[in-house]
């Protein structure tokens, strides 16, 4: 067939999230992990529609490495789906990898039962599948742990900056290697990694942890050798580079936390040929999430200045949290039921927050030393530093002033 090969390539679905959801007593699952499954049947019907020729998934199916049964069944149902459509590249993220080099990951079933149309890229090399529309050259960078390529005895001693710049160092050597192993090959070349790139701005990667993670320059990624770079594990999706090749992190096809509101969630379309890619973001119609902030400091009502303000956001399906700001005065009067009620329509209400601002009052100061004033001349002080009114101040005086004349009784 002639014409550009179609590629599909999404990452970072992260089954098994179930912040700010509820239980489904029919399926069994999170309504949030319902939520990600449909982003993944709405990225299928997109292949279908459109016929696929390729499916890249730069890594990380799962919130867990060990995912329960039911959700590694909900994935493997739709990877069933996209790999009767066009073959499948799995890549696995460092969600997916164990956590000692022995055991399995949670992707090595496909590999081990030989789905058809299903290949596991776990291993640095190049992986030539074949399409519809002709090979395509895969070069796969799984998430780099210590374990896969230091050896134990080449980190003792090392600080974790040390390992960090070892594991980059080792890493540059391989996908150069890669770079040059498809020269060979006249199939269009494809760089699948999920790695971070220095540079790139995060999402909501709470488990990257920096001295751990090995980033990789980008210079090594905007190389001409590849056609297309194909980047998973940062949940933003973005462009990285000179667009020579087009680097791209697809993102998260479902936005996991707050850090997320706003950021459009989707996959990536990919009309790949020898020597040039275009590509397109595809959004699906992730969870909204949304921050309502209130400044009620000065408000007699604070309740009715939040409910106003409320009334000016669509909050229907919405995952909602709302910041109220509050004086110590008013903060007794925010009736959080009320406002609670005023989010009808929210599928999930994050919290309601009371953002209390206590006013740094100015501090009076006298030339004559605390020690050397009488107790009223240490009350008027006080009072002044407190900002209270005169008239208020004049009275208060006047009582101490008595209090102090009769003395405390023996």
């Amino acid at each position: 067939m002639d014409g550009p090969i179609r590629v599909l390539h999404f990452a970072d679905v992260h089954i098994g999230v179930e912040n700010y959801g509820s239980m489904d007593p029919e399926t069994g699952l999170s309504s949030r992990v319902r939520d990600f499954v449909r982003r993944m049947d709405e990225m299928i019907e997109y292949a279908r529609e459109h016929e696929a020729d390729l499916v890249l998934f730069a890594g990380d199916a799962f919130k867990s490495r060990a995912p329960s049964p039911t959700y590694q069944r909900e994935f493997a149902w739709r990877i069933r789906d996209l790999a009767e459509t066009c073959p499948v590249v799995l890549l696995p993220g460092n969600h997916d990898l164990p956590a000692t080099a022995p055991k399995a990951s949670t992707l090595e079933i496909y590999e081990t039962l030989a789905v058809p149309n299903v290949t596991l890229a776990r291993e640095y090399k190049i992986y030539r599948v074949e399409t519809r529309r002709g090979p395509v050259q895969i070069a796969a960078v799984p998430y780099p742990t210590r374990s896969h390529l230091l050896a134990k005895s080449e980190m003792t001693g090392l600080t974790i900056d040390e390992i960090r710049s070892e594991l980059r160092k080792r890493l540059i050597t391989l996908i150069r290697a890669m770079a040059d192993e498809v020269k060979n090959d006249d199939a269009p070349r494809v760089l699948l990694a999920h790695i971070w790139v220095t540079g790139a701005t995060p999402g909501s990667e709470v488990n990257f942890i920096p001295g751990y993670d090995a980033d990789l320059p980008l210079s090594v990624l905007d190389d001409p050798t590849w056609d297309y770079v194909a980047l998973g594990h940062l949940h933003r999706h973005q462009s990285l580079g000179s667009g020579r090749p087009p680097g791209v992190y697809s993102g998260s096809l479902e936005r996991v936390t707050f850090n997320e509101e706003g950021q459009e969630k989707g996959f990536c379309w990919v009309e790949l040929q020898r020597g040039t890619a275009s590509w397109k973001f595809i959004p699906v119609k992730a969870r909204p999430f949304l921050t309502i902030r209130v400044d009620a400091t000065e408000a007699a009502e604070p309740t009715e200045q939040v409910l106003t303000e409320l009334k000016r956001h669509d909050v229907g399906g919405a995952v909602v949290r709302v910041i109220v700001s509050l004086s110590p005065e008013n903060e007794a009067h925010l009736d959080i039921r009320r406002v609670q009620s005023g989010l009808l329509g929210a599928y999930h209400i994050a919290g309601i927050i009371k953002d209390v601002r206590y006013i740094e009052r100015p501090i009076y100061t006298g030339e004559e030393p605390p020690e050397s004033l009488t107790p009223i001349k240490l009350l008027e002080r006080y009072l002044i530093g407190k900002e209270v009114p005169e008239e208020r101040r004049v009275e208060l005086l006047k009582l101490a002033a008595e209090i102090f004349e009769r003395g405390v009784p023996a």
